[in-house]
């Protein structure tokens, strides 16, 4: 099992409470007598024993950890200072170690002047050698003042590299939120090509029978008649397409993404009352874990269909498609030389589109004549993959 996670309500609390504890345990540890002498120690003054001001210096070094995060320039400052005074009173405490943790959180978390405080405290860590090398007995070589400060430049550069990766990482975040909302983007601007090509082809197809039906009421009201459902039929799916682009839509939109069990069925009934005489044939169920596959096997038989009532109306077509265990395979062929006229090349919109998706999903695409004249288009599209 890995490492607990620290509980909910811990995150939601201020995040300087959340840094105090800390400094209370290098407070309170400051006070065991079993270490009282050993924390750091810059020059070479003896350890003296606590007195009256030692309350106030050791508060001083290890309290404003707590807001190293929200006020780090502050905490550092106030940190310095009470390692300045527990060096040169010769406390030598645990407290200590506060110090080179501010530094760190300076360089994580300090936005503006940078430069300019890694220069102050630079500059300022100078009069306290020489006080402590002075006050001393001598024992303490500039090497030793040049080894700690180095130290504390160590310290600083770790917090520097800490803020870069999180800065990294930040923008590697974005980076794929971006790419994530430009493919949702294009993948919904397809799917909008795809219903109002078909639904609108179908609408123009039925309208222009209609007007030589003007002799046959029944039919001509159930021409009319078939354009009104396609209407209402492409204004549903353009609404839900809209949805998704709204901002606000909730995250499960499988809905959107997977056609409900009939659609294939439906949409050659709808070409067929376009004129269209359409022959379906399917095998197999589509599965509950087929991801994408089915809504773009979906996808291939609309576009074929309404290359069909475009360049080939009144030809005879077969739509087979069939649901395996691992892959559906879909196969639409249209009569007649007109249907050529739907060539796979050009903006990708259409068939051309429809390639680069099933190449998305690791199949395989072709559009194009037959030996036979007929104009076929074929995919084969893994099943199970991520919708």
């Amino acid at each position: 099992m890995g490492p607990r996670r620290a509980p909910g309500w811990w995150h939601q609390l201020d995040v300087t409470v959340r840094d105090l504890p800390l400094g209370l345990l290098l407070l309170a540890g400051s006070f065991l007598p079993a270490l009282h002498g050993k924390g750091t120690q810059v020059g070479d003054l003896p350890t003296r024993p606590f007195d009256a001001l030692t309350i106030a210096v050791l508060g001083l070094e290890c309290l404003p950890l707590a807001g190293r995060r929200r006020w780090p320039a502050l905490s550092l400052a106030l940190v310095s200072v009470g390692f300045a005074v527990d060096q040169l009173r010769g406390y030598h405490s645990v407290a200590g170690t506060a110090l080179p943790l501010a530094l760190i959180s300076a360089g994580a978390h300090l936005e503006r002047h940078r430069r300019t405080i890694a220069l102050v405290v630079s500059a300022a860590y100078v009069p306290l050698a020489v006080a402590l090398y002075r006050l001393g007995s001598g024992g303490e070589t500039v090497s030793g003042f040049v080894t700690f400060y180095l130290a504390l430049v160590l310290a600083w550069g770790v917090g520097a590299w800490l803020r870069s990766t999180r800065a990294a990482e930040a923008e590697r975040r974005r980076r794929v939120a971006e790419d994530t909302r430009t493919a949702e983007r294009t993948r919904i601007a397809r799917e909008l090509h795809d219903v109002v090509t078909h639904h609108v082809t179908a609408m123009v197809v039925q309208a222009e029978a209609a007007r030589y039906l003007t002799g046959a009421p029944d039919r001509l009201d159930r021409t009319l008649s078939a354009v009104t459902d396609t209407g209402r039929l492409a204004i549903s799916d353009l609404r839900h397409l809209l949805d998704l682009l709204d901002p606000g839509h909730g995250t499960d939109t499988g809905g959107g993404r997977t056609p409900p069990a009939g659609r294939l069925l439906t949409l050659v009934e709808q070409t067929r009352g376009a004129g269209q005489p359409v022959e379906f044939t399917e095998e197999g169920t589509p599965s509950p874990s087929a991801g994408s596959a089915d809504l773009v096997a979906y996808r291939v038989v609309q576009e074929a269909l309404t290359n069909a009532l475009k360049y080939a109306h009144g030809s005879r077509t077969s739509v087979r498609v069939r649901h395996g265990r691992k892959e559906i395979t879909v196969e639409v062929g249209t009569d007649g030389p007109g249907s050529a006229a739907a060539s796979p090349g050009g903006s990708g919109r259409g068939l051309a589109g429809l390639r680069d998706r099933v190449a998305v999903l690791g199949g395989e695409f072709s559009a194009g004549l037959a030996d036979d004249g007929r104009f076929v288009v074929r995919a084969r599209i893994p099943a199970g993959s991520p919708a």
